[in-house]
């Protein structure tokens, strides 16, 4: 198959944003004699204006020829799909070599390390609009799927019969969802139906995996789209069943009110990520929320903080901790005290003297950015929290100024016998 060729008269391409680091390892692989493109959805983003957060990279070179160029920066992961994963400082690009796959094939993919030509690498791709190629060498646009004319009809279509490519990767479905919750573009009729029908096949996929997509939807800044998607296509219902019940129950909208927050902070700045805890927590706190209600309802009085501790667990444990997407414990004990943080900040119970103890723990600033959320989605607390800020700062600068400096001590010489000899007695 001939590909389209476009070029810069033709695709307006915006070098500029494309990283200079991304650029060097395309130029040194091709330098070695190797093909070697800027691929998938750095080159999809580029093309639609919008800045790309990572920069893949597909080659002829095989993944120890590459560990051969680029030596220590360079480090090969992954058995089932054996890549490079090339370092500059904190960043991290993500180098495959060209696969060659038979789309045909309805079994799950396990293994996917069979080498082939950019064509058939772009054959195997799950979207037409993820499997253009650039060549910033030439500085064209490569296209073997007819992604082009997708993208800019705004056309989300699967490469090949999408009930076979969901079949071999469920995953996919989810990352579906994901590009019509963030750019908005319509799904192809085959690819609704493809979802309906292979839905069920979504357990089958890595939970760990599943986990990541979730929450970097979380971090887009269109995670609440993209979490109605999931219920409204009945996925949530197998990924996080007790999640799913909220969103459709009467909590939903409040829920919902959290993510757009979270939403429109990652939005204003791209440069800000909330942590994943105070994301998780953007999720449970609602469901908390009623939890601790019908418990003031129950036993006539509010919960104390050991009580709320014991609710905020139990939330946690039958929302996530069981749910097939295995949330790890380290991230589920950060949200724990996010949430459980919030009930000292807005204690049930109003007290004349508030303890600032809680303030050297590590994870305070976490539970206060929360707290922020809370006060954009209920104005109400936008005095209290400023008042909690301003002490916070107060506190870290006073407990700064206090800091007894470091002064660098000498050691003092051993005290060493003269030299010389003792008299006779």
């Amino acid at each position: 198959m001939e590909p389209k060729i476009y070029f810069p008269e033709d695709h307006g391409l915006n070098e500029e944003l494309i990283d200079p680091d991304a650029l060097f390892i395309i130029n040194k692989l091709r330098d070695a004699g190797h093909t070697a493109y800027l691929v998938g959805g750095g080159v999809r983003d580029i093309l639609a204006g919008q800045r790309p957060k990572d920069f893949d990279i597909s080659t002829s070179a095989l993944p120890e020829e590459i560990k051969q160029i680029f030596r220590r920066s360079c480090i090969l992961i992954g058995r089932r799909f054996r890549l490079a994963h090339i370092r500059f400082g904190h960043k991290i690009f993500e180098v495959s070599t060209f696969r060659a796959g038979n789309p045909s094939d309805s079994e799950l993919i396990v293994r996917d390390n069979e080498w082939g030509t950019p064509e058939e690498d772009a054959l195997r791709r799950d979207f037409s609009i993820n499997g253009l190629f650039y060549d910033p060498y030439h500085k064209t646009v490569i296209d073997y799927v007819d992604g082009w004319h997708d993208l800019k009809d705004g056309v989300l279509r699967s490469i090949g019969d999408p009930k076979i490519r969901f079949k071999q990767d469920p995953v996919r479905m989810i990352r579906l969802l994901k590009f019509h919750a963030r750019f908005q573009w319509q799904m192809d009729v085959s690819c609704i139906e493809a979802l309906k029908e292979c839905r069920n096949e979504i357990i089958k996929s890595a939970p760990a995996r599943m986990l990541e997509e979730l929450l970097r939807m979380l971090e887009s800044g269109y995670g609440c789209p993209f979490f109605k998607l999931l219920s409204d296509y009945q996925f949530l219902d197998l990924l996080i069943p007790v999640l799913d019940q909220s969103l459709q129950g009467r909590i939903g909208e409040h829920i919902y009110q959290f993510l757009e927050i979270a939403d429109l902070v990652h939005k204003k700045n791209d440069s800000v990520t909330l942590e994943r805890s105070i994301l998780l927590a953007c999720l449970l706190y609602p469901i908390l929320q009623e939890r601790v209600n019908l418990h003031m309802e129950r036993h006539q009085k509010p919960p104390n903080l050991g009580e709320v501790s014991l609710l905020v667990h139990s939330v946690i444990r039958e929302t996530m901790t069981d749910a097939f997407t295995h949330f790890p414990r380290k991230l589920s004990t950060f949200c724990a005290y996010v949430m459980t943080t919030q009930f000292r900040l807005t204690p049930l119970v109003k007290k004349r003297h508030h303890s600032t103890k809680f303030f050297h723990d590590r994870s305070f600033p976490e539970a206060l950015r929360f707290f922020r959320i809370r006060a954009l989605v209920d104005e109400t607390l936008s005095d209290v929290f400023y008042e909690w800020e301003q002490t916070y700062q107060q506190v870290k600068l006073h407990h700064s100024s206090n800091k007894p400096k470091y002064v660098s001590k000498k050691r003092k010489p051993k005290n060493r016998r003269s030299s010389r000899a003792r008299p006779h007695s």
